[in-house]
């Protein structure tokens, strides 16, 4: 247990990428956000997209764990278990914060109206519209989902080279039109999107954070040997 302590101080030893990239991310993107909301001419709610900012780069945070902690982590003798839980924790910690992030902004924007010009960057009504403790887990499962992809591609990459990683995207990307295919074939794209809509934010992420275990599992496997 203190070696997987000693992985997440090693982790946010780096604070400009586990925290304060982030939330420069969030903060440039919220304010450009704004500064485009006051130059619409309308008085209708304004939304946007600039809140998947910080979100997308967790994907950047999870191939930066794993490409420069993992070598240094074996020169202190740290178990490749070790290793694995102290990261998952550290983004646990960093997806949890950035997510408290989110709510807060939300209350905030819905107290001054979307900024006085109702427009509105956290508090998406999609997402919000289970509550925002169910906003809370859409946005720890959206940062943890695209961490641990992050993370799973550049240990791909350590432990089967470029070729590796390209033969194992190139599968999936087959796998997803192979999926489609049959969709089609069933005529059932229509009763896909019906259960989408049916499973809300909420439901899909929740089925994101059961695929980020599943990866997280297979990470682990592969972590095995995996060389510095």
């Amino acid at each position: 247990m203190s070696r997987t302590l000693n992985v997440i101080r090693m982790q946010l030893i780096n604070r400009q990428t586990f925290i304060w990239l982030p939330l420069i991310i969030l903060g440039a993107s919220f304010l450009m956000s704004l500064a485009i909301y006051a130059m619409i001419p309308t008085d209708a709610p304004k939304y946007g997209g600039g809140a998947q900012a910080p979100l997308w780069y967790f994907f950047a945070v999870g191939i930066q764990a794993m490409t420069l902690s993992f070598p240094f982590s074996q020169a202190l003798s740290i178990t490749r278990r070790e290793f694995l839980l102290g990261t998952l924790l550290t983004a646990v910690l960093t997806s949890a914060i950035l997510s408290g992030v989110f709510v807060v902004g939300g209350f905030v924007e819905e107290a001054t109206n979307g900024w006085g010009l109702n427009g509105w960057f956290f508090r998406l009504p999609w997402v919000w519209e289970a509550g925002p403790a169910a906003a809370a887990v859409v946005y720890f499962g959206i940062a943890m989902l695209l961490f641990i992809i992050g993370f799973s591609c550049a240990l791909l990459y350590k432990r089967f080279g470029p070729m590796g990683l390209t033969i194992v995207l190139v599968g999936i990307g087959v796998l997803l039109v192979g999926a489609m295919y049959l969709v089609g074939q069933a005529n059932a794209w229509a009763a896909l999107f019906e259960w989408i809509m049916t499973q809300g934010a909420l439901g899909l992420s929740l089925w994101g954070l059961l695929l980020t275990v599943v990866i997280s599992i297979g990470s682990f496997f592969t972590l095995r040997r995996a060389t510095p």
